[in-house]
């Protein structure tokens, strides 16, 4: 007993999930797939300038 309260959120969450319309960016979301670079939030891209970097590191960045 008890597991009613949790099975009915449960089905509501669910409900939820599959009826919700979420908006997408179709803007943001061609600029990731053709590679282009964002302009907000690409700081970690220039750590590359490393003089040592021979290009063949197992452990990229």
């Amino acid at each position: 007993m008890g597991r009613g309260r949790a099975k009915a959120k449960q089905a509501k969450v669910a409900r939820e999930l599959k009826y919700r319309t979420p908006h997408t960016d179709w803007e943001a979301l061609q600029r990731e797939l053709s590679g282009a670079k964002s302009v907000v939030g690409r700081q970690d891209d220039d750590r590359h300038d490393d003089p040592y970097d021979d290009g063949y590191d197992d452990y990229h960045r």
